[in-house]
This record gives structure tokens, sequence and C-alpha cells, in this order.
């Protein structure tokens, strides 16, 4: 199979890097070769994966070197759970220079070093936050992802970011070949949220491609820093992980999404009881106490 390439965007804190690590350890346990390339200055997008606290960068093993070009792939390239490829982009320090940077730099790095080898069937890049701007923005805009899926829950600021996030798929969708895949909902146990994340799903012209429900065992695995597919392999939650796997194997919806307007995003949320009608607009609200 042709390699996928696929990008995992969301707001901050809302599991992404957790999520992102469970899917490719189902992945490679049902015998995909994956690569996963974290996108964050955190660098904790592959830490459940290589049982650490945190990767090497290819920021900081580069500043040390003296520059990118004196590394070799396997300074940064390491291998972990059922043989997932782990990088981290890494970023400068807080406050010094723009943080996506570090994205623009490591994804040249592995092309030129030929990690992007033909038994790779996926590639994940774990996208900071729900900035969708400069190098952060680079998986979409240099068509390197072809898939976005966006990581969500019934919560007003996540829907509000994975909103946003639709639009900078937009940005780039007619340029070039990116395409939002679907909405992982990682729940909240927000009241009706299945049906409030399907509804967004529709707005936005996709599918919530699979609910992951909130389940203790997650962060018991990730204190013993491992995905919940190895920690506990017969739970129920690592069948979820597994059954958003195979969703995303199989997945053939790939569109260009209709965000909402503001109004009509709080139309959604006033309709599913997440937002009351007395409730002024976050945004609304922020730009009259910014004119008073």
């Amino acid at each position: 199979m042709a390699l996928r390439q696929c990008a995992i965007y969301g707001k901050g804190g809302i599991g992404k890097s957790t999520t992102t690590q469970n899917l490719v350890a189902a992945l490679a346990e049902a015998g995909k070769k994956v690569m996963i390339v974290g996108c964050d200055p955190k660098a904790d997008s592959t830490r459940l994966i290589l049982h650490a606290k945190a990767q090497q960068t290819i920021m900081h093993l580069a500043a040390e070197a003296g520059s990118v070009e004196d590394l070799e792939l396997e300074d940064v390239l390491k291998v972990g759970f059922g043989g997932v490829k782990c990088v981290e982009s890494g970023g400068p320090e807080p406050g010094v220079g723009c943080a996506g940077r570090g994205v623009i730099t490591a994804i040249n790095f592995l092309e030129e070093e030929g990690a992007y080898d033909d038994d790779l069937d996926f590639v994940f890049y774990d996208v900071l936050g729900d900035v969708v701007c400069g190098g952060f923005a680079m998986p979409i805009r240099e068509n390197k992802a072809q898939e976005i899926y966006i990581v969500v829950s019934g919560e007003m600021m996540a829907m509000y970011a994975a909103n946003n996030i639709a639009k900078g798929i937009v940005k780039y969708a007619n340029s070039g070949g990116v395409r939002l895949a679907g909405l992982i909902c990682n729940s909240r146990n927000v009241d009706r949220e299945a049906e409030l994340i399907e509804a967004l799903a529709e707005r936005l012209g996709t599918q919530m491609i699979h609910f992951v429900p909130r389940d203790n065992v997650v962060q018991h695995a990730e204190i013993r820093r491992m995905t919940v597919i190895e920690y506990d392999p017969t739970c129920k939650q690592a069948d979820e992980y597994r059954a958003l796997a195979q969703k995303i194997i199989n997945n053939k919806k790939l569109t260009i999404p209709t965000p909402l307007s503001m109004d009509e995003l709080e139309e959604l949320l006033m309709e599913y009881g997440v937002m009351e009608k007395e409730d002024e607009s976050i945004i609304g609200k922020s730009a009259r106490e910014a004119i008073a």
C-alpha cells in the first residue's frame, strides 16, 4: 500500500499525544509499519512508545552538534514498541524564536536522510494544539500529510479549536491534497457528547471516526510510560484503540471541510446545552471588553 501521511491536531490538553500513541500501538499490533513525528516543543509524542521521559529532539541535538547537517538519522530516530519509529522535532527555548521552525527543520531532515522508506505504511504527525500558523501548519501546507484527524471533546473550547483547524485545512486544501479525515472524540463525559460531536462532524462535512470513552486505565498506563495496548492488552480500552485503528486503516472519507461561523457554532452548543442562552459569546465578550 502507498504511504499514508496523517496529522493529528486538537486543542492543547485534549489528550492528542496519548490518543496518537495508543492508536499507533494498535496499528503496530495489527502489523502496520508506522513512524511518529512529534511536532510539539514539549516532545511528549513518543514517550509511551519508547518508555522514556522524553526523547532527544532534532532541534536539541542539532544545537549540540553545531547544525542539523552534522546529525545522522540514527541520532534522532529511535525504535519503540511494535517496531514504531519515533522522532521528536523539538523547538527553541520558550520565548526564543518560532517554535514551528523545529517542525520544518525536522521534516526536511527526515526526507533528506531517507526516513520515509518504502516499507512504511503510515506516518503520524502529532502537531501542537490548535495552532495552524507557521511551522505548525507545515504538515498541512507543504502537502506532507494528506489526512487530518482532529481530536475533540464535547467541551466548548475543544470544539472551537476543531472548527479553527478545519478553517486552516480549507485554506490549503484548494492548492494541495490535504483533507479532513475525521474527528476523534476523546470523551470528557459531557452530556450527550457523542451526539454533539456527530452533529459537529456533520456540519463540518466529515465523520466522527470513533468515540473513545474515558477510562482510568489510560492514566495508569501513562504513569508506567506505556500505551494501553502494551500495559493491559485485554482491557476494554485497548479494544477501543484497536477499533479506531481499524477505522483509520479502512477510512476513505477524505473531505474539504465546511467550517461553521461563530454564530452557527454557538447555536450548536446551545442546542446541546453546552452553552446557555444567557452566556455571552466568548468571542463577543472579549471583543466588547477590548473596546471598553
